[in-house]
């Protein structure tokens, strides 16, 4: 597999913290991952995923996109090969749900008929009919409909790397599931790279080839869900895992791990 994303001993302080955001991160992600980023509030997940996108920037270390150092590059023209899908959807009210998703595809200056004939495209995967939907307006959406077009939208320009920040958090139980088997079906039909922060654990397990768990700026922990289940790194991933909330008929996260070895392993 190649190397889609590559953070080289990355580090961010903002103005005024005495601690810094993101604590020397070094790590790799190949092409065609999903990647979820887990861990405590303020431990550094959403800003590890802006420094991506020249949103923050790093202060020290160097973060590669397919090969290239990012603060190398025209951050628009940087932006524009990156989807960016957050929680607060961003929709602009005043534009129909056509013209949302058309709103990249416009400011790269395509004709009209290859931009109509991608975003008929981009709701038919997200799941929403072009017919029933295209001419809505986002106040005329519920707020699952308004992330499946955030969705689309960041879709648009088909880009190799996709970053989603807790996209899903204000969505209720029942739609956040449908939302998830909908993102692992778009992602297994893209192929592009994902890295997707949440505060839920189950959800990361659920949507990630890999989890990377954070806490206090740092890596706790980088690797696929039966690794961190059967062999948690570290007392801060197992306690995590620990606060998975467990529904009537569900199993713990910790349900056919490895037991009274895994909490002697825990250091």
């Amino acid at each position: 597999m190649t190397i889609a994303l590559e953070f080289q001993d990355v580090s961010k302080r903002f103005e005024g913290a005495t601690e810094p955001a993101v604590d020397h991160v070094s790590l790799s992600v190949e092409t065609g991952e999903l990647i979820t980023i887990v861990g405590t509030s303020g431990g550094g997940k959403t800003t590890l995923l802006k420094m991506i996108n020249r949103l923050y920037e790093p202060d020290s270390g160097q973060i590669l996109l397919a090969g290239r150092d990012v603060m190398q590059q025209d951050p628009v023209q940087l932006r524009h090969g990156i989807g960016y899908v957050i929680q607060q959807v961003g929709l602009f009210p005043h534009m129909t749900v056509a013209q949302n998703v058309a709103v990249t595809p416009k400011l790269l200056k395509w004709d009209r008929a290859r931009t109509s004939a991608r975003v008929i495209e981009l709701l038919e995967l997200v799941g929403l009919d072009p017919a029933e939907f295209s001419a809505r307006y986002p106040s005329q959406l519920s707020g699952g409909q308004q992330q499946r077009v955030g969705l689309a939208r960041a879709l648009a320009c088909d880009p190799a790397v996709m970053l989603l920040d807790e996209p899903f958090g204000a969505i209720d139980a029942i739609t956040r599931t449908g939302l998830q088997n909908e993102l692992l079906r778009i992602h297994a039909a893209q192929g592009a790279t994902y890295l997707f922060v949440t505060h839920d654990i189950r959800e990361a397990f659920k949507l990630g080839t890999r989890v990377l768990i954070m806490s206090s700026g740092r890596v706790q922990q980088f690797a696929t869900p039966q690794e961190i289940v059967t062999a948690p790194a570290n007392q801060f991933v197992y306690d995590l895992l620990m606060t998975a909330t467990v529904e009537e008929g569900e199993e713990s996260l910790l349900d056919g791990a490895i037991g009274a070895p895994v909490l002697s392993a825990v250091s």
